[in-house]
């Protein structure tokens, strides 16, 4: 028990007790406490969170087969939580459950181990029961990963074999080429299973706390979009696989406060100006043998952005310098030696996806995505010279490439329309003089999945008047049938109104409460992400659910994509480059007095902001440095000082700390902090691998030193990923009574 010292009083401690002598001490009645739910209608918010954001009963995960007579995917079946595994048949145009994860577990519990748990927290995978699978290269059997073992299951028979049940869990399982083995990684350690004999052997040996095998590192999984380590050559002979050297790589630790008993977990989190984890490749024979290293200037190009091996092409590398301004595609020699097939550069940085390069027939060209014109263009690389020939305009507004079909030449693009919004389209590579064809033109957000020969696709839309929808198609698109699900319906469907405003021309929505009375003027609340890589208007109701609830408690909500948001053009993307926080902060503020021009009901003396992780920072930037607009902010997982934040994505846009220091100080929230004159509330996860928790720590230190208030909810246990229910319901209601409490006038 600790004591206080004994010390001499003061004249001012003597003066004070004086004073309790002479005069009586006021009664202080108890204080009632307060219930955040009293009054407040949650069935909306707790339909939302109880769903998983309405993803329980969604068809996800759609594999065709690859004869288009057939497509999987994954749905819990009515009444349950757990997905199962679902197969929708051309010939009968009916569905059916293949086999459940109860079937598969029997009378056993889902477990998850820390490897499984970290793959879902890179991914955002939400439920439980089967998340991932695998169709044979031809598409006879299915190969599932639950609860730590490996099954594999007939299609024609819905037989159910267990492959492995070995422990540690696999991870990372994957089908050779020719579909008689399958390669995972275990402890660790590359393996391959025999499928007919199920005899498991290892590959490499030796791994340990600073050397790991097959597994892609922190950034290439968080940051690059890379899960896979390791990758089977065309003719299932060889595998290549990532060998990782974390020695110089910094560990961060997590302690569970409230266990203090247990030990930390520990991670390797390279920050902003530290050493990245170092990356070689080898080559090992499936049947055993020595390796061979893959080779290239590792100094020069130390990320592995993604490998491609396909068939009668070269294994292929796509490799990143470390300020991500320079890409190279290297192909591999067969001494292991590399040669640089194509290289892309960009004063600010290089945009890179690992589906953005198809190998086609022969290994003479490839099809790639280029920014290099100012926005994504189709184009054919030459594997001899690395001539790039674009194939469509600049103008298509291309956002992606789905699919390749090369038996008919035909390549599947999602592309943007004059509402912003995503379709599908077709385009025939070989005769670019011919104008992509849309295959979607409705109102909503569309994705395309074709089966191999094209012959089936099955459509994903997204609309804001309905809950996402699945369908399947043939070739010439004409319907097949419909996908169906069991998702409940919205108890409240958003009010959302799309509007492009200001000079730069802003896209926006506005979500409006229900009841909405035009003669009255309303708080309004921006909720806001604003960094690169998302878009926050998008034609999806799921993301206005929780925005129409804030709405319908009595404000107007907006979501604003400004300049470093994607899909608007490589100028508007890379206006952030060096200016993560200014920008996006100018262009949310600029957005909010055009809609306010506009629009007479949003009460702009009265604006919160909202938002996580990225958009946590940029709302604690907000009433920092722009209390004259934004008057209250909610500030969930925020990186508050980006030298905290890990490598590649930091230094992605702001450079190198020690070359670009003053660019680093303007994008930090804690010079300007002490100035806070705006309520100010900061949410954060304690268990945060992503974000880390010490961000909010730092933060709340700077303003509790500079005699500021903040309000501060630390989630004890939470990641990035708040998704246990109770608790994400209890901390939005917090958050809906502070801005209640600093927005809205009292009765």
């Amino acid at each position: 028990m600790l004591r206080a010292p004994l010390m001499r009083p003061t004249p001012f401690a003597l003066a004070l007790a004086l004073c309790a002598c002479r005069t009586s001490t006021p009664s202080l009645a108890p204080r009632a406490p307060i219930d955040l739910r009293a009054g407040v209608d949650t069935r909306a918010l707790e339909q939302f969170l109880r769903t998983q954001r309405f993803s329980i009963g969604r068809p996800t995960g759609f594999t065709p087969t690859p004869d288009g007579r057939a497509v999987l995917y994954l749905r819990a079946p009515e009444g349950s939580a757990a997905r199962a595994l679902w197969t929708w048949d051309r010939d009968t145009r009916r569905a059916r459950v293949l086999v459940t994860a109860e079937q598969l577990l029997g009378a056993g519990e889902e477990h998850l181990d820390a490897a499984e748990r970290a793959r879902r927290e890179r991914t955002r995978t939400l439920g439980r029961g089967i998340t991932q699978f695998a169709l044979s290269p031809d598409g006879s059997r299915v190969l599932i990963a639950l609860s730590g073992s490996l099954f594999v299951v007939d299609r024609a028979t819905a037989t159910v074999r267990t492959l492995s049940s070995q422990r540690p869990a696999p991870v990372d399982a994957r089908w050779s080429p020719d579909g008689r083995a399958v390669a995972l990684v275990r402890n660790g350690e590359l393996a391959v299973i025999d499928v007919a004999s199920g005899a498991e052997r290892a590959l490499t040996q030796g791994a340990d706390a600073n050397h790991t095998h097959a597994v892609a590192e922190f950034v290439a999984q968080e940051e690059l979009d890379r899960m896979e380590g390791w990758w089977w050559s065309p003719d299932a002979r060889e595998i290549v696989w990532q060998e990782t050297d974390l020695t110089h790589v910094e560990r961060l630790r997590i302690a569970d406060p409230l266990h203090p008993e247990a030990a930390p977990d520990e991670s390797a989190y390279p920050r902003a100006g530290t050493e990245n984890a170092s990356i070689r490749l080898h080559v090992t024979p499936v049947a055993g043998g020595p390796s061979r290293e893959i080779t290239w200037d590792h100094a020069r190009f130390p990320y592995l952005a993604a490998v491609r091996w396909t068939r009668d092409a070269p294994l292929t590398l796509l490799v990143l310098d470390r300020a991500q301004r320079e890409l190279a595609v290297l192909a591999a020699n067969p001494d292991g030696s590399t040669r640089t097939l194509l290289t892309e550069r960009d004063a600010a940085w290089v945009n890179h996806d690992a589906d953005n390069l198809v190998w086609l027939p022969g290994g003479r060209a490839f099809l790639w995505l280029s920014e290099r014109n100012g926005a994504w263009q189709l184009a054919r690389v030459d594997a001899s010279d690395g001539a790039l020939t674009a194939l469509t305009p600049p103008s298509f507004d291309l956002r992606g490439l789905a699919h390749v079909d090369t038996s008919h030449h035909t390549a599947h693009l999602l592309a943007g329309d004059d509402q912003g919004a995503t379709q599908c389209a077709t385009f025939d590579y070989e005769h670019p003089e011919t104008a992509p064809t849309r295959t979607t033109r409705d109102d909503g957000d569309h994705r395309c999945i074709p089966s191999r020969d094209g012959e089936l696709v099955v459509r994903e839309t997204s609309t804001v008047t309905a809950l996402p929808t699945a369908t399947v198609h043939d070739a010439m698109g004409a319907l097949l049938g419909t996908i169906e699900h069991t998702m409940e319906a919205p108890l409240a469907r958003p009010d959302v109104t799309f509007v492009t405003v200001g000079a730069r021309g802003y896209r926006a929505a506005i979500v409006r409460p229900h009841g909405f009375d035009p003669s009255r003027r309303y708080p309004v609340i921006d909720s806001v992400y604003g960094g690169p890589g998302v878009r926050m208007v998008t034609r999806s109701m799921t993301r206005y659910l929780v925005p129409q609830w804030f709405a319908d408690q009595g404000f107007v909500v907006v979501m604003i994509d400004g300049r470093g948001t994607p899909d608007r053009g490589r100028d508007w993307e890379r206006a952030l480059a060096g200016h993560l926080g200014d920008v996006p902060l100018d262009d949310q503020a600029d957005a909010l007095r055009a809609l306010g021009a506009r629009d007479a009901s949003l009460d702009l003396s009265r604006v919160g902001i909202m938002g996580w992780s990225f958009g946590g920072y940029l709302s604690a930037r907000a009433v920092i440095e722009r209390p004259e607009t934004f008057h209250a902010a909610v500030s969930g997982a925020p990186v508050t000082e980006w030298r905290e934040y890990d490598t590649a994505y930091t230094e992605r846009y702001l450079g190198l700390p020690a070359e670009r220091a003053d660019d680093y100080d303007r994008a930090s929230l804690l010079p300007h902090a002490p100035t806070l004159s705006r309520p100010l509330l900061v949410v954060h996860g304690t268990a945060d691998d992503n974000v880390y928790f010490h961000n909010a720590l730092r933060l709340t230190e700077v303003l509790y030193r500079a005699g500021r208030r903040v309000d501060f909810l630390p989630l004890a246990g939470e990641t990035h990923l708040v998704n246990e229910p109770s608790r994400a319901l209890a901390w939005t209601l917090r958050a809906r009574a502070f801005f209640v409490e600093h927005l809205q006038p009292a009765p």
